[in-house]
Parts: structure tokens; C-alpha cells; sequence
């Protein structure tokens, strides 16, 4: 079973600083994004637990969004990473490309119409275990771009996700059901959080679309 221990967490972060942020001429998506079987395997190793903590939640606590490499954080980052033909100013953030946001296929050219959607939302990850992390572990969580734990999506409908897990809310494009499963499990499951009855549920049938 995998787990990011805070050493590889801190291994990884250092490791973004390398990243080129040369202009992006097309569409890469986050990585590591795991196949259905392994997604499934993962699901069934992913503890089973009622959410706790919610009333000791705090955005604050999650530090974000983290300098990547010179002036650019990771949010910018993202949307280089996710954007075609992204042109940036001196300060890194993007002024034109083109976006598709995969959860609900909008395609944009304005990057005001594009929000950095967290997978599994830093609420979420708080009820499910977070709250017992350190603030660096929280830090590399948030700004995670080792994993897909970070997406490029349509600002209106990130804000309709909010905090919810995929047995309240799943992403308009029923075709993009099993890449959203394999990435949620994938990001739970590396992260050592904790999934409810429910969640699960809705992951497996996710996943059988695959």
C-alpha cells in the first residue's frame, strides 16, 4: 500500500521547483492519474469512516497557494500546465490560451473563467484526516502537483462542487465519471484519508463506467 511520508512529501515539493514553466501549446492534465483496476484496488484498501472535525475547519490552515518556482505559485502553475497556447506577463500569471474544463466541457480563453478545483476539496481531506496533520503536510496537500489532486475547471462549476464528495456531487460530463473516480481514489488513497459508506458507493459505481 502506498503513503506519502512527510520525507517524500517534502522530496516532491523541492522537486516542483524544477519544473520548466516554458508557454504551453497543449493540453496535459494532471499526472499520475491511475488506471480503473488500480483505482479499484485502491478503493478497497481505503479505510471506511465517518467524517469527524468539521467544526474545527479552517481554509487558513491549508496554505495556498505556494510559490512553485520564481514568481509563479501553484495556481498559476496549473494553468499553464492545463492551458494551450498560454502566454504569461513578468509576474507569471496567465494573460491568454485556451482551457477545456474536463468536468463539464467549457472551453475558455479568459482565464478569470477558470477556478484551480482541489480533487478531493481541503474541507473534505479535514473531515477525513487532515485535521490530524502538520501544517507542512497540509501546505504540500494543498498545492499538490505530483498527483491529480489539482484540475483547471469552469469557475461556476467548481464553486457547485464546493466541498461535496461524489455521493452529493459528480461532474456534469457522465463520460468524465471514471477519470474523476480514478483520480479521487487515487488522491484519498495516497494521502492516507478516509472515505464515508456513501463515498465509496458512489466511487465503485464511478467506476464501473470505466
Amino acid at each position: 500500500m502506498r503513503r506519502i511520508a512527510l520525507a517524500s512529501i517534502s522530496a516532491a515539493v523541492s522537486a516542483l521547483l524544477l519544473i520548466p514553466l516554458a508557454p504551453s501549446t497543449a493540453w496535459a492534465g494532471p499526472p499520475g492519474i491511475p488506471t480503473a483496476q488500480i483505482a479499484i484496488d485502491e478503493l478497497s484498501a481505503v479505510a471506511t469512516s465517518e467524517e469527524t472535525h468539521a467544526d474545527t475547519y479552517d481554509r487558513k490552515k491549508f496554505i495556498h497557494w505556494a510559490t512553485v518556482q520564481g514568481q509563479c505559485d501553484a495556481r498559476e502553475t496549473v494553468l499553464i500546465r492545463d492551458g494551450e497556447n498560454v502566454e504569461t506577463n513578468t509576474k507569471c500569471s496567465p494573460v491568454s490560451g485556451t482551457w477545456h474544463s474536463p468536468y463539464d466541457g467549457g472551453v475558455w480563453t479568459d482565464p478569470q473563467d477558470l477556478d484551480i478545483d482541489h480533487m478531493v476539496p481541503l474541507k473534505e481531506a479535514w473531515r477525513s484526516g487532515a485535521w490530524a496533520w502538520d501544517t507542512a503536510k497540509r501546505k504540500a496537500f494543498a498545492n499538490s502537483l505530483s498527483d491529480s489532486q489539482l484540475w483547471a475547471v469552469t469557475d461556476n462549476v467548481n464553486q457547485s462542487k464546493g466541498d461535496k464528495d461524489p455521493s452529493v456531487w459528480k461532474p456534469p460530463l457522465t463520460s468524465f465519471y471514471c477519470e474523476y473516480a480514478r483520480s479521487w481514489t487515487d488522491v484519498k488513497f495516497d494521502w492516507g484519508l478516509s472515505m464515508q459508506a456513501s463515498e465509496r458507493e458512489a466511487l465503485a459505481e464511478m467506476l464501473a463506467t470505466c
